[in-house]
């Protein structure tokens, strides 16, 4: 249903919104101005309507000083089966240094059926306060129940700021949830950080394709809603003495009110499994091709790792994207990173460079790679890997 309201008395019928719309969601019929589903509410039709006949009430900004009243740093819990993500501890440690930042409380959202064991393990990773929403209705992850209850807990206790994990479920719940706020959100951030002078979110991700890094704030809408990306930040030391408040939200919802059934799980083995990886061995540009990856394979085998690759690997065809490292494929935290023949652009470092160790392959020594490398050694991957691979293996079986 478009948000857009057209006020049909004052509309003049001059055509003004039509030409201006970019999405082709508005025409003129029996001269007056008509929207249909394709409108965005991007608002390009307000600025220039003469008479102010079309509005978007709900958009508008808060009043000013309305967005002063927000306070507090929330976090989704995300659960399957009674089990949390660990994207969630990610985001609860990284809430905590932001609120901490703003002097402000933690909380913790957890919405499931039986989930009061979620709510103090929150505690135990640094919430202050958890929201627990608990009914068969949320057993099961669906957008209308989550998104309706976290609606309303917004509305009613203003949290500043509002962040979700950045997996398949929390993207979906995060737009939803934003929509329904008005407010603004930030998919796929690789750094938060908080304004010191203005007390604003910043939010940062790759834009244009990875190519370059953008920071993206919200200073007219609450709350600041982002999403972040798996292992960008690490999991905060769990501390089961820590107190902390547990709030019961009530629930009034069956299923006669959720129109989406969830008929079965089938869970897909992933081909590479990359975020959970001790250690990688990652391949570029200078493995000249796909039988290129077979030493990193081997070695990847002998070490018990997984194969990563930069984009100019997967963007030659070389590799599946699912071995992709970088701001555009994975972001990764392993114990050790051997890359590759990688020069090392900014996009692809940015994905990996909390790794604890790492090593880098490389034949030319100004190669951008060795500035974060923990060891680097310039040669021949081709001559290096194979190496390292027999060191390895002769170690490993002694």
């Amino acid at each position: 249903m478009p948000l857009l309201i057209i006020d049909e008395q004052a509309c003049i019928g001059c055509g003004a919104c039509v030409d201006v719309c970019p999405f082709a969601a508005l025409e003129m019929i029996d001269d007056i101005a008509v929207v249909n589903d394709n409108c965005t509410a991007c608002s390009a039709c307000l600025e220039v309507c003469p008479v102010d006949a079309l509005s978007l009430p709900e958009r508008q900004a808060e009043a000013p000083g309305a967005v002063d009243s927000y306070r507090g740093v929330w976090v989704w819990v995300e659960q399957f089966n009674g089990q949390a993500s660990s994207i969630s501890w990610e985001m609860m440690g990284q809430g905590r240094l932001l609120a901490n930042q703003l002097g402000v409380s933690l909380t913790a959202c957890v919405l499931g059926e039986n989930a009061h064991p979620l709510a103090e393990e929150a505690i135990a990773y640094g919430a202050d306060r958890v929201f627990l929403a608990e009914d068969p209705t949320l057993r099961v992850y669906r957008t209308e129940p989550y998104s309706k209850i976290l609606y309303a807990l917004v509305r009613e206790h203003r949290p500043e700021i509002f962040l979700l994990g950045a997996s398949s479920r929390g993207r979906d719940l995060a737009g939803s949830v934003a929509t329904d706020l008005y407010t603004g959100l930030t998919a796929d951030c690789t750094g938060l950080e908080i304004d010191p002078e203005t007390r604003l979110l910043r939010q940062t991700r790759p834009a244009y394709g990875g190519n370059i890094m953008a920071t993206i704030l919200t200073p007219h809408h609450r709350p600041q809603m982002a999403t972040v990306r798996h292992r960008v930040f690490e999991v905060p030391a769990r501390d089961p003495a820590r107190q902390g408040q547990i709030v019961p939200v009530s629930v009034s919802l069956s299923e006669n009110d959720i129109v989406t059934r969830v008929v079965d799980f089938i869970v897909e083995e992933e081909e590479v499994n990359l975020a959970d990886a001790r250690i990688i061995v990652a391949g570029g540009r200078g493995v000249s091709g796909s039988e290129g990856f077979e030493p990193l394979r081997e070695l990847a085998h002998v070490l018990n790792g997984a194969v990563g690759a930069s984009r100019a690997a997967v963007d030659a065809g070389w590799i599946p994207y699912a071995h992709q490292v970088g701001q555009t494929g994975r972001t990764v935290r392993p114990d050790l990173y051997i890359a590759c023949g990688i020069s090392g652009a900014i996009q692809h470092r940015a994905g990996m460079s909390t790794a604890r160790v790492i090593v880098a392959i490389n034949k030319d020594p100004e190669a951008p790679i060795f500035d974060v490398a923990t060891y680097g050694i310039v040669g021949d991957l081709f001559q290096v890997v194979p190496a390292l691979t027999a060191q390895f293996r002769r170690k490993l079986r002694t």
